[in-house]
């Protein structure tokens, strides 16, 4: 056997060494840093049942997309989630007392008017179910006792949408309300006034009744020849805008805040100027994600501050990147 030479004896001993010691570091990493097999992670097995309620009128796409992101995060958890929605605010309330009853794990609930659902969420509160706000209720969320909120700050986005309206050199503008007393249709309308410095006018419509939303926006525009743009505040709205404005005869543009699928077509064809996007999705897929880690990691998102959801504008420049995702439901 041919012996080797003294200085490759000694290399081979230290390659043997190093590989001695990095099987000893991979052994320890096995057993003291890696997860063992029998570790569970903070969500596994989760049992919870969850309640959105929320204010949501019957056959609102906007809110089927909260609804679809709500859904998905429960799937991805496991947990058994229910959805219940009234336009009308003590039947709002009621639904929170019925979940409070039933003794769920977690209440995520819009709110539009804390005057009137602060009362049942602090019940729900009180009574040892955590909270979490989305959607509406951005600028007091925190007096209910809730634990975090999802959303958009609605009188910033307000603001963008004006500025935006005043660069593009608008006349009149008309903000169609679908809805009196939700405080964030009033602050998305005030931060329009305040971001437009322009004229502007109210319109309130009854967002539940379409065929009367169209023939009083129609109205508006035959009566006052000076409105250049409609800036709505939901999608649905802006749609039905849009057929008031032909109908009357004007050239007013329409603009508007949220976006559904026809929303989406309706800026490829040009018949809708841009839409802000809060990305509902988000609202729903995280208030349910948010509650599942509280109850399971004791974890809160946002640090006490709302988690913010938008805006974004979507226009021509980029609404070909979003319509795949609003075809399937989740924008």
């Amino acid at each position: 056997m041919k012996l080797l030479p003294f200085k490759n004896m000694a290399f081979k001993w230290r390659l043997a060494a190093l590989a001695a010691a990095i099987a000893l570091g991979a052994a320890a990493c096995s057993s003291e840093g890696g997860r063992e097999a029998d570790e569970q992670s903070a969500t596994d097995d989760v049992d919870l049942t969850i309640a959105m309620i929320t204010h949501a009128p019957s056959g609102d796409t906007f809110w089927d997309i909260i609804r679809k992101g709500a859904e998905d995060a429960a799937d991805n958890y496991g947990v058994d989630f229910e959805y219940s929605n009234s336009i009308e605010l003590s039947e709002q309330a009621t639904l929170v007392q019925n979940a409070v009853d039933r003794g769920v794990d977690g209440i995520a609930i819009s709110n539009p008017n804390p005057d009137a659902l602060n009362p049942a969420i602090q019940e729900a509160v009180d009574a040892g179910i955590p909270v979490v706000e989305f959607n509406a209720g951005v600028d007091n969320w925190q007096d209910s006792g809730a634990l975090m909120f999802f959303g958009q700050n609605e009188t910033v986005s307000g603001v963008a949408a004006g500025e935006r309206l005043a660069a593009e050199d608008a006349g009149k503008v008309l903000c169609v309300l679908q809805s009196q007393g939700q405080v964030q249709l009033e602050a998305r309308c005030d931060g329009v006034i305040e971001g437009f410095g322009g004229e502007t006018e109210k319109l309130y419509v009854d967002g539940e009744d379409m065929t009367s939303v169209q023939s009083t926006i129609e109205a508006k525009l035959r009566e006052d020849p000076a409105i250049t743009h409609v800036m709505t505040l939901g999608a649905p709205i802006a749609m039905t805008a849009i057929q008031s404005a032909e109908a009357a005869g004007s050239e007013a543009k329409v603009a508007t805040f949220d976006l559904n699928g026809e929303a989406v077509g309706a800026i490829q064809d040009g018949s809708l100027l841009w839409a802000i996007d809060q990305q509902p999705y988000l609202q729903g897929f995280h208030s349910v994600n948010g509650l599942v880690l509280y109850a399971t990691n004791g974890n809160v998102l946002g640090g006490g501050e709302a988690v913010l959801t938008g805006p974004t504008f979507v226009d021509t420049t980029n609404v070909d990147a979003v319509a795949e995702y609003a075809e399937r439901g989740t924008r």
